[in-house]
């Protein structure tokens, strides 16, 4: 393997290990079911990143999707349109991976042997999800891959983004969680998976209960994330979300104030990882976790862009670049750090 992709070590930035799934809605009648939606963590986080990547950085954005003989022609098209660096595997044995009711495969996970071979092996950032032993054993086993398909003896060592899988946020997987927090450099679960770990409730009347997640932030932080530089963002919802690291404690408003604007929340918090994870990357001349407050603020823009409709938002060109839905990112970006500069914290 030495060598082998020496020359596409800079390929790719971005790299989730979340499933591709293909989402059928229900609504209560006499709304229609809507079939063959692109869905999962994957995809949603692919979105995220791939939204402040416009062609051709657009390649630098990896995920894998797996084509059952059953993957509908137009959706091979759709993720075409996107132009990113997607590892596309044939599997004529099976069905593709579906979804219904508003699954979104949240709780599946890739394997780091995807990986073996490829150029998304050597991505700059990894976005997990999954239990806490199950992000040691991705971390430990994507370095050790690493170092085996090169032949210099400095490594260099990829940016980890953790999101870790709903289902094992409780107290019995707490000192798990704690070892796993010094593997990545990012954790970032939702405020009520943050409150699991410690068994603890952090919602509030009206809104989330800003105190106690600070709190228990305070305490991950204290027990060392990552080299003891790393960071924690809690995404809340409609209350936007906390950032913190050593040195920083900072609440961000949702981009989208009014729920008539959210049409479906569904790949929310996947989007928004994305874009912290290209965001880590790109967001100022500083390392990855010293870029944590404008990195949070990309995947706030993403997340905007992912839940304002059923499904993926709609990519188009114009004279000015690429648009989603209509809108042109750094134009959102731009008013988002506008109304920042007048955010009173919580």
């Amino acid at each position: 393997m030495a060598n082998q992709h020496a020359e596409n070590h800079d390929k790719i930035d971005f790299c989730t290990l979340g499933m591709f799934i293909i989402d059928e809605i229900e609504f209560p009648p006499p709304k229609p079911t809507v079939k063959d939606i692109v869905g999962g963590a994957g995809s949603y986080s692919a979105l995220g990143a791939r939204i402040f990547s416009p062609p051709p950085q657009s390649e630098s954005v990896g995920w894998i999707v797996d084509c059952g003989s059953d993957f509908p022609p137009e959706l091979r098209d759709f993720i075409a349109q996107w132009r990113t660096g997607v590892l596309v595997r044939e599997t004529p044995e099976r069905l593709t991976t579906r979804g219904w009711n508003g699954y979104t495969g949240e709780n599946e996970h890739r394997d780091h042997e995807s990986l073996i071979g490829t150029d998304l092996l050597w991505s700059k950032s990894f976005h997990l999800i999954c239990s806490p032993l199950r992000c040691i054993d991705l971390i430990e086993n994507i370095i050790a891959l690493r170092k085996q398909g090169s032949s210099s003896t400095d490594v260099r060592r990829p940016v980890f983004i953790w999101e870790p899988v709903p289902d094992l946020c409780t107290p019995a997987e707490y000192e798990n969680c704690l070892k796993a927090l010094k593997y990545v450099d990012v954790v970032s679960p939702n405020h009520g998976e943050l409150g699991g770990f410690f068994g603890r409730n952090t919602d509030g009347k009206e809104f989330v209960d800003f105190r106690t997640i600070e709190k228990l932030c305070s305490q991950w932080l204290d027990s060392g994330v990552g080299d003891g530089n790393g960071g924690v963002v809690v995404r809340c919802g409609k209350d936007g979300c906390l950032v913190m690291r050593r040195g920083l404690r900072k609440w961000m408003p949702a981009y989208h104030q009014s729920a008539e604007k959210v049409a479906d929340p569904t790949g929310g918090g996947n989007s928004f990882l994305g874009g912290l994870a290209v965001g880590l990357l790109r967001g100022g001349s500083l390392c990855a976790p010293e870029n944590l407050e404008e990195a949070a603020i990309w995947g706030t823009i993403s997340a905007s862009f992912a839940i304002e409709q059923i499904g993926m938002p709609v990519l188009s060109q114009s004279g000015d670049g690429e648009t989603w839905n209509g809108v042109g990112v750094q134009d959102r970006l731009s008013d988002f750090k506008q109304r920042l500069a007048s955010y009173v914290q919580p």
